[in-house]
């Protein structure tokens, strides 16, 4: 716990010198006081996404893939995968060229934010891995950009580049964490974090207990492909399993 030291009002016999060590102590508290600010504040405005459905005119539907709890925006050209904990499917992962953004939504307090509390969580996980983090105001506000350790292929150690994103909305809490090309270059990452801000979260009205992950599902018309597999001729289906990890181009290098 933090508090403020009980100081006593200073006497007319003290010296300039102690007067002057405690404006500096003042000082010192209420910058600790500061640092320890409750981290979870009200969700800011969000002009530019990711949306609510309450938000969104016309059909959400519109332009995105349908998951239930997300509706996620279509480009030409990408990769649809999801990601199964148990019998639900919790994350959807949007594979485009070299990069890739794993979408996950989470219940939240109606009245407070938690992305900043998730922040923290998420950078001392990693520095206890020893990985590194640097925390930054980028396109989506604040975010973290992470080397996390990992263990190649062939037994050799090295590091995974990753940006954790995230976004708190009305009841609901959006991550986004980027691996591929978008991580090591950001500034490749333009379509990836318009992704981010065009998609639509479902949070629904039955009770959730803050950071419950909201469930999704698949468009009636998909079909699930196991990892590394491939449809059989004559279907499209770009739904897969088993996106956890991503290792394509520059997003794992090699320590030596």
């Amino acid at each position: 716990m933090f508090g403020r030291r009980k100081k006593n009002a200073p006497d007319e016999s003290a010296r300039p010198a102690d007067l002057a060590d405690e404006a500096v102590a003042d000082e010192t508290d209420a910058r600790e006081d500061e640092e320890h600010a409750p981290l979870n504040l009200p969700p800011a405005p969000r002009p530019d996404g990711p949306w609510d459905l309450s938000e969104v005119a016309g059909e959400p539907g519109e332009g995105r893939v349908d998951l239930g709890g997300l509706f996620v925006p279509g480009v030409e050209g990408m990769e649809l995968r999801v990601e199964v904990a148990g019998d639900a499917i919790v994350a959807a992962t949007v594979v485009l060229q070299d990069s890739a953004i794993q979408l996950q939504a989470f219940a939240a307090p109606r009245n407070e934010g938690i992305w900043g509390e998730v922040r923290q969580e998420i950078a001392a996980g990693i520095t206890q891995q020893g990985g590194v983090i640097d925390e930054v105001e980028g396109p989506l506000g604040w975010e973290l950009r992470a080397q996390v350790p990992v263990q190649l292929p062939d037994g050799a150690n090295g590091v995974q580049v990753v940006r954790f994103v995230g976004v708190d909305g009305p009841r609901w809490f959006l991550r986004g964490v980027i691996s591929g090309q978008g991580a090591v270059q950001p500034q490749a990452a333009g379509l990836l974090e318009q992704i981010f801000r065009d998609t639509v979260i479902v949070r629904g009205e039955a009770p959730m207990a803050p950071r419950d992950p909201i469930v999704l599902k698949l468009p009636e018309d998909a079909q699930m492909v196991p990892d590394g597999a491939q449809p059989e001729a004559g279907q499209n289906s770009r739904f897969g399993g088993g996106v956890e990890r991503l290792e394509r181009g520059p997003e794992i290098t090699e320590i030596r």
